[in-house]
């Protein structure tokens, strides 16, 4: 198959089509939404609370809303990284419960406090994603009616697949809110926005800031870089690390920036 660019993420409305060649991809994700992924090609391993779910081609894999999981996005020697990710948003699921028979619902099914399911391959799932395949290499995107159809598949194959998603999938409360220190502690070297952010701790941007300011004297962005900077210097000091390495792994994108910030809080270069 024709190669691409580095990387590329399709947006279809709640269908994200990523493919990628060249290297592995780290990436914090916090699942506002349920969200079905299917890999292509590739491998994608799911990290939660320090065990992993490793996903092969062909495998397919449900995450719930409201959870915090840290993927790997990784090509082969062969292969592109080729995912493929249906996510359902809570208007469309109240769309589909409500015109649901709702004789068709089991009873007394235990609501399981599991956030991610290996799913293992079927037909209808099966089917279902290789007719998105093509859009990978097509200029042409599916139309509105088409994206609804699809996701309304994605929602009968789960509940074909296993009764625990009927209470899963139809249950309509608002998500908690995580903390939000605990939150930027745990991602701070991540490249995430202020509004990814207040989303994924629960809340709008205004609320967000709104209550980081209860929190903490500086604004976000800044508190950010201070504790990019700390860890730093942390790694720097008691590691010895390389500069050329920690900048990487605190978060920065520009190693000139990374000088400049050091030095103005610090007082010395990062080399010394």
């Amino acid at each position: 198959m024709e190669q691409k660019e580095p990387l590329q993420t399709l947006d279809y409305s709640g269908i994200f089509l990523s493919c990628f060649s060249n290297d592995n991809t780290t990436c914090v994700h916090a699942t506002k939404d349920h969200t079905l992924l299917y890999l292509y090609s590739g491998e994608q391993v799911i990290e939660e609370n320090g065990k992993q779910i490793v996903i092969k081609p062909g495998q397919c894999a449900f995450i719930r809303r409201d959870h915090r999981i840290v993927m790997y996005k990784n090509p082969t020697e062969t292969e592109q990284y080729k995912g493929i990710s249906l996510t359902f948003r809570r208007n469309l699921l109240r769309e589909f419960y409500n015109k649901l028979d709702k004789n068709e619902i089991p009873a007394r099914v235990p609501n399981t406090e599991q956030s991610v399911f290996l799913i293992e391959p079927r037909p209808d799932i099966t089917s279902l994603f290789q007719s998105l395949t093509p859009y990978f290499d097509s200029d042409i995107q599916p139309t509105e009616d088409v994206i609804k159809l699809k996701l309304q598949e994605g929602i009968f194959s789960l509940l074909n697949t296993n009764k625990a998603f009927f209470p899963i999938l139809f249950d309509f409360t608002e998500p908690w809110k995580i903390d939000i220190l605990e939150f930027m502690n745990e991602n701070y070297m991540y490249e995430l926005s202020m509004e990814e952010i207040a989303s994924y701790t629960g809340r709008s941007l205004a609320t967000f800031k709104r209550d980081f300011s209860k929190i903490s004297d500086v604004t976000p962005q800044k508190w950010l870089i201070n504790k990019r900077l700390q860890v730093a210097h942390d790694k720097l000091i008691n590691e010895n690390k390389k500069v050329s390495d920690v900048y990487v792994e605190v978060g920065f994108k520009n190693l000139s920036h990374f000088y400049a910030a050091f030095k103005k809080q610090y007082g010395y270069s990062p080399r010394k």
